[in-house]
């Protein structure tokens, strides 16, 4: 609640998308969406991606922000409200998985922060620079102490912003990162398309081979068009639940997955002219942003700064996704339980960097649960088992237990039309639980 006792609400419409953008953009984007399309052959696995963020991403987002809006709750009070106790298990399932994802997110985001800074003490040289790059991200992550202090970091910014409220916190910050945002990603294409030797990672990003298409491959675009959009956890039905009754959720949505996909496809714009340029391997796996890149930098004729900026961009994508995650927690407590914001984001978003300091040590190798490193195990759980979940309830609650609602809210009460509504509602009943089942399964 806003200290009127009024809740709080988005003051326009371009920053609730800003925000709802920010919130999807985030390190699957600009982190993960490149190595995963290195390591799936490249243009073919980005036309299905896209496929899959018109389809099941649209599908799912607006139902997310049907609920949210509807009932103005958070997630536990939007299912409660609409579908009774049993229903409002599924709103618990995103509070906790966005709890666990914010614990390891804030130690990644950590990383952003520790790299920025890093940059301007030099970028690694010569023959070797990718050796260097390695041994540097081994010595940093195997340092504790280093890690939970960025992490530390990472977190007060998101807890600083998230306690200032919609208005003043998220949307105003969201205004003026998301802009920043695109205008550093536009610099730093118009950087790696103009190096000799760009056009061979121009033609594997852009040029599709659909004879090499197999179903890991789709499997692979449809998790990263799911998992890049943050769907499942109520990060969507948060932010619906601050937007007033008059503006048209299709058109936002689409607006969504429009900026969604296209932080993502210029982020591989960014990143394969400029590793085929300078003879790295596309495919070289999660070590591509932080290994590989600075190697690739230091070839670049005023490399600290292409590469700062690159960093800066990771931090302001980070922290645009935390927020959103940090939020999801704390509108619970602050509608159902009366908690000021200050108070419910500081004693959240501590209590989650608390949560988040094993992931930490855990990079050193000396926490492991079931042979996988402490961090890992987490984002199994809540990314291939909670998320999936959560978003298969979504679409499966929204579609059949609130079918006439979910139209009403659609159509602002009948005054809009909405001339997919039919698609939209066999894919929100049908489509949508059949292909985030399937995820689920192969996620195990």
């Amino acid at each position: 609640m806003s200290e009127s006792g009024k809740r709080d609400q988005f003051g326009s419409r371009i920053g609730f998308v800003l925000a709802s953008a920010g919130s999807a953009v985030g390190l699957g984007n600009i982190w993960r969406f490149p190595y995963v399309t290195g390591e799936n052959g490249g243009a073919a696995f980005v036309f299905i991606y896209l496929l899959m963020v018109f389809t099941i991403g649209f599908t799912v987002i607006l139902a997310e922000f049907i609920l949210g809006r509807r009932t103005q709750r958070n997630n536990v009070g939007a299912l409660e409200k609409l579908g009774g106790k049993a229903w409002s298990m599924v709103g618990w399932l995103g509070i906790v998985a966005s709890i666990l994802i914010l614990s390891f997110y804030g130690v990644i985001g950590g990383w952003t922060i520790k790299y920025f800074f890093s940059i301007f003490k030099g970028l690694p040289t010569g023959a070797d620079a990718a050796a260097q790059a390695g041994q540097a991200f081994e010595g940093f992550i195997s340092h504790s102490p280093s890690v939970i202090f960025f992490q530390g970091l990472f977190m007060i910014a998101t807890i600083f912003i998230v306690s200032r409220g919609i208005g003043q916190g998220i949307e105003k910050f969201c205004k003026v990162l998301m802009p920043a945002l695109f205008l550093i990603m536009i610099a730093l294409v118009v950087r790696s398309i103009t190096l000799d030797g760009a056009m061979a990672g121009i033609s594997f990003y852009l040029k599709p081979d659909f004879s090499k298409v197999t179903t890991p491959m789709i499997l692979a675009a449809m998790g990263q068009a799911f998992f890049s959009l943050s769907l499942g956890n109520g990060g969507m039905l948060t932010y619906g639940s601050y937007l007033n009754k008059k503006e048209p959720l299709p058109s936002s949505a689409f607006q969504i997955c429009v900026l969604d996909s296209l932080v993502a496809f210029l982020s591989g714009l960014i990143i394969f002219p400029a590793v085929f340029a300078f003879g790295f391997q596309p495919g070289a796996g999660p070590g591509l942003t932080f290994v590989t890149l600075p190697a690739v930098f230091s070839q670049m004729f005023g490399g600290t700064l292409w590469a700062a900026l690159f960093f800066l961009l990771l931090v302001i994508a980070s922290l645009t996704s935390s927020v959103n995650m940090l939020e999801v927690a704390s509108a619970h407590f602050i509608d159902e339980k009366g908690w000021s914001r200050k108070k419910t984001a500081w004693t959240i978003g501590g209590g989650i960097f608390l949560l988040g300091i094993p992931s930490a040590i855990s990079l050193a190798g000396d926490l492991t649960i079931f042979g996988k490193s402490f961090l890992d195990a987490v984002n199994f759980v809540a990314s291939n088992l909670m998320m999936p979940v959560g978003g298969f309830f979504i679409a499966l609650f929204t579609g059949w237990v609130i079918r006439d609602e979910a139209q009403d809210e659609i159509t602002n009460q009948g005054s809009l039309s909405f001339s997919l509504l039919p698609v939209w509602q066999i894919s929100c009943r049908v489509v949508a639980p059949l292909a985030i089942g399937y995820i689920f399964i192969q996620g195990l």
